[in-house]
């Protein structure tokens, strides 16, 4: 196989202007994410409005299933930002041959992975589901979904690392491109299983999967005709275990962060689901609201990660401190407009999933006490973002563990048996944001990674 040279035709990191390329970059990423919520959006509105008087149970089904997947899915998202930051650093560096070995190595793990997860995810699907209190005539319709969609996960894992791999060198657009394809037909086929064939929660549980294979499968067809950087050929597919050591040193840090972080949610949504079938709508219409803002600073906080990763690796450690600074300022003024937006017509867009009042009125209650703590959420997620571009992830991902995930166990246990309303539970939310933004700015003034890079490429 001949050497590959490092042209990628995506956007210059370490040279030129940082404030336009960061939008740039995190824009397409975030309606990526946005679209990969909107299946889940897609299959609530869905059940919601068209399976008669199993609406309300159905939504619930749906809902209770968005803790474990956000977990499994999670996990392996983490993972796969370890590649991202392997090929973006050593694109900076100039090393065509470990960028080869890190495309290969994440395709074929991405598949591997995905079936023993499915596999295990099968056996297990009941069990987790009874643990968490889901009530008995949710549980059976629950169990479907849960089912159906663990058989898609290995192109659903395959897609997040396909995804990391073109975020690397700043094509952003192209895995946006690929939910566009196939959210479109997401809906389509929800409407078709469900209106069409009268199926219920199953019917929007394969709609997905077969959305998400095709999503997949046009990233792998674009990797094998991509450019010379990150171009798959089939020789390649392969596991390096020197690079794949790598990448999940970075990846597993931050997978297990994302994993923990559901644990704790899965948790928050067994004491939902205590608080009946109108308490379990109202919270996963709210969840589709409140995840456009936060796919917006996740995304930059994403931007961050590889505009770092990529400088570092070039040897400019003062850009990556212009990044840091730049990520927060556009971070800050995009999610506040959006949240303006979605507050002022959160009712409305609350009764567009189901507008019985009363899952409205929770609904409401959640997107409020999210909004209020996710300007704590910015920071800690940009700078933890920028910690990971330097190749720090399990710092960042130790500090949010205790912050958020300890800290809401604490309250759920301790604090809720004895004010036991739904406003009171939603209150952790932006108390946990507080103390995590505290934790990560006091770990980034502690370690310094810009200013230590600098010194130590002052002395070589």
């Amino acid at each position: 196989m001949k050497s590959k040279t490092l042209k990628t035709q995506g956007l210059d990191m370490v040279q030129g202007p940082i404030w336009n390329k960061l939008p740039l970059f995190a824009l397409p990423v975030a309606a990526t994410s946005i679209l990969e919520q909107l299946f889940n959006a897609a299959d609530l509105a869905v059940v919601g409005r068209f399976t008669g008087k199993l609406g309300t149970v159905c939504m619930a089904a749906v809902g209770a299933n968005t803790p474990i997947v956000s977990l499994i899915v999670g996990l392996f998202v983490g993972v796969a930002l370890g590649a991202n930051v392997v090929i973006a650093h050593a694109i900076g560096g100039r090393q065509p041959e470990t960028v080869s070995k890190a495309v290969g190595s994440s395709v074929l793990f991405a598949l591997l992975a995905g079936c023993a997860v499915a596999v295990l995810g099968e056996i297990f699907a009941p069990m987790i589901l009874k643990s968490m209190d889901v009530p008995e005539k949710v549980l059976p319709l629950a169990v479907l979904y849960l089912r159906i969609y663990l058989a898609g996960l290995p192109v659903i894992f395959l897609y997040n690392f396909e995804a990391a791999i073109f975020r690397a060198v700043g094509k952003t657009q192209i895995p946006l491109l690929a939910l566009l394809l196939s959210g479109g037909l997401n809906v389509v086929l929800n409407l078709c299983f469900v209106v069409g064939l009268h199926r219920t929660v199953d019917g929007v549980a394969t709609a997905t999967v077969i959305s998400n294979l095709t999503s997949s499968v046009f990233l792998l067809w674009r990797l094998f005709r991509e450019d010379a950087a990150i171009r798959l050929e089939r020789g390649q597919i392969k596991v390096n275990g020197t690079v794949l050591k790598k990448i999940l040193r970075i990846g597993v840090p931050a997978g297990v962060q994302s994993a923990v972080f559901s644990v704790a949610n899965i948790v928050i949504q067994s004491s939902v689901n205590s608080l009946g079938a109108a308490a379990m709508a109202g919270s996963s219409a709210s969840l589709n609201l409140e995840a456009l803002a936060f796919w917006i600073f996740d995304a930059f906080g994403q931007a961050a990660t590889t505009f770092v990763g990529q400088n570092d690796g070039a040897g400019r450690p003062e850009r990556c401190r212009r990044v840091l600074s730049l990520t927060l300022i556009e971070s800050f003024i995009l999610c506040g407009a959006i949240m303006g937006t979605v507050w002022y017509f959160s009712n409305s867009l609350l009764g567009l999933f189901n507008t019985h009042a009363d899952v409205i009125y929770y609904g409401h209650i959640k997107l409020g006490m999210l909004y209020s703590g996710y300007f704590f959420a910015i920071v800690y997620e940009v700078v933890s973002g920028y910690l990971r571009g330097f190749g720090i992830s399990l710092l960042p991902a130790v500090l949010t563990i205790f912050g958020v995930c300890v800290f809401r166990l604490l309250w759920i246990f301790l604090y809720f048996p004895s004010h036991h309303t739904f406003r009171q539970l939603m209150m952790a939310y932006p108390i946990s944001f507080g103390i995590t933004m505290i934790l990560i700015g006091t770990a980034l003034i502690i370690r310094r990674p810009a200013r230590r890079r600098q010194t130590e490429l002052k002395q070589v």
